[in-house]
């Protein structure tokens, strides 16, 4: 199975992940999921090889968090929801592989499902 990032150019840690994953030899399917936003049926597939509630994967302190009111939401659902409409949202970068996916903060924990 191939590795798959879920990457924003723009982020030194996902660059730095990406930069790791390559160095480890792996030829990574690259998601630039800000302009390729996951659906909320992937969103809950991540969060369920995470083993993290929504909020985890969030941005808490990006404006768009505020301005949406997300953090008085508690439904799971509307997160996710918000996460699929909004993909600045989501935490980055992501890393799945064979059936396992790391959250690339800080980048070195996905070498661990490599």
């Amino acid at each position: 199975m191939s590795t798959i990032i879920w990457h924003n150019p723009r982020c030194s840690k996902s660059r730095e992940t990406l930069a790791l994953i390559t160095e480890a030899g792996e030829h990574p399917q690259i998601r630039t999921y800000l302009d390729d936003a996951p659906s909320e049926a992937e969103i809950r597939d991540i969060l369920a090889l995470l083993s993290i509630e929504p909020r985890a994967l969030m941005r808490t302190g990006e404006a768009l968090y505020k301005e949406l009111g997300l953090a008085g939401v508690s439904d799971d659902a509307a997160l996710i929801k918000a996460m699929a409409d909004n993909p600045r949202l989501i935490e980055r970068p992501v890393v799945i592989k064979n059936g396992k996916a790391r959250l690339g903060r800080p980048p070195q924990a996905v070498l661990e499902i490599l």
